[in-house]
């Protein structure tokens, strides 16, 4: 049984393989529990296995990477066309045995783990910063309901604080007790930020292609950190416009008949990076009044004739590029003064 394509679907406990010989007759179809998985593939010779890009599945690249055999990982969306009919394991493991071999298939570069620690402390970032604003609101809607507002803004949340802690607001003691526990857990989670940034940024200085993408409009020390642990190899990308339309900042088509069609943003890919990008399109914009670039000369023309929000989401859409430009070349953003 000379096996020399694997299709792997992984699960938490128990997977299902499916593998095939070199005329595509199927060869093997099993299920496997996690205990038996890597002493199965370390009885078999080094051959290609496919898998889905989803939870885990770097971890396990590498340890079947680590025994010899190929393992190329697959964005599920392009495996769920091969699917005959039904869905089950075993025929998801039989749909991956067939993409992994398709010669226009698109594939996901194994994460280093360092570079899956990184990409942790922006989860954990994320979560945090949403905790925290969901207490901020709490805190502004409880005093509200006294009469007590503050201006928009978390920097301004400490005025309400203090209010709390001087006594001077006229609430009654259990509503001032109960609203010191949420601005204590607002203090904490602040706190736990900012660790998570100093690692970010320690992690950032030892980088070179993080301080080579910092160099570009828009970007800061988070935006670069996220692009340089997500994106491995810049050159699995043809060009700057696929990058971007990873991204999902690209229009998305409806085009047929020869006529084409332009919608909104496709809004595909990593939901994050977009975010970031157009988060930093936004403070360019913002401040381009204080040092004007050739990036916002011509984010300034185009926003003469188009709405302000597209203009942000066009910005972004060409920062994503040049950042492609930097980490494919391994160059510096040249500034070049407007004039």
């Amino acid at each position: 049984m000379q096996i020399t394509t694997i299709g792997l679907d992984i699960a938490k406990n128990v997977f299902q393989v499916h593998g095939v010989d070199r005329q595509g007759q199927a060869v093997l179809r099993r299920k496997v529990r996690r205990d038996q998985l890597l002493a199965l593939f370390r009885r078999l010779e080094p051959c290609l296995i496919g898998i889905e890009a989803c939870a885990t599945a770097h971890h396990w690249a590498r340890q079947l990477q680590a025994l010899g055999h190929q393992v190329r990982l697959m964005p599920p969306a392009y495996v769920k066309a091969y699917v005959k009919r039904n869905k089950n394991d075993a025929a998801d493991a039989e749909a991956i045995c067939e993409a992994v071999t398709r010669p226009t298939m698109r594939f996901v570069p194994i994460k280093s783990p360092d570079a899956q620690s990184v990409l942790m402390l922006h989860r954990a970032r994320q979560l945090l910063v949403r905790q925290r604003t969901a207490q901020v609101s709490a805190l502004r809607a409880h005093l509200a309901e006294y009469g007590i507002i503050a201006p928009k803004g978390r920097p301004h949340v400490q005025q309400l604080v203090d209010l709390l802690d001087s006594g001077a607001d006229g609430l009654p003691e259990l509503a001032r007790q109960t609203l010191l526990l949420i601005a204590d857990l607002i203090s904490g989670l602040s706190q736990q930020i900012r660790k998570i940034e100093i690692e970010l940024m320690k992690w950032h200085r030892a980088n070179a292609m993080c301080q080579r993408l910092e160099t570009i409009p828009g970007i800061g020390f988070i935006t670069a950190t996220a692009l340089a642990a997500t994106v491995n190899d810049a050159r699995a990308f043809r060009s700057g416009r696929q990058f971007s339309a990873w991204l999902g900042l690209v229009s998305k088509q409806h085009s047929s008949g020869g006529k084409e069609r332009l919608g909104a943003i496709s809004k595909m890919g990593d939901r994050y990076l977009r975010h970031l990008l157009v988060v930093g399109a936004t403070a360019v914009l913002r401040y381009t009044r204080r040092q004007a670039t050739t990036v916002s000369r011509w984010a300034d023309r185009l926003r003469e004739r188009k709405p302000a929000r597209l203009v942000t989401v066009a910005l972004a859409n060409k920062i994503a590029r040049i950042a492609w430009a930097i980490m494919a070349r391994g160059e510096t953003y040249r500034t070049a003064a407007a004039v």
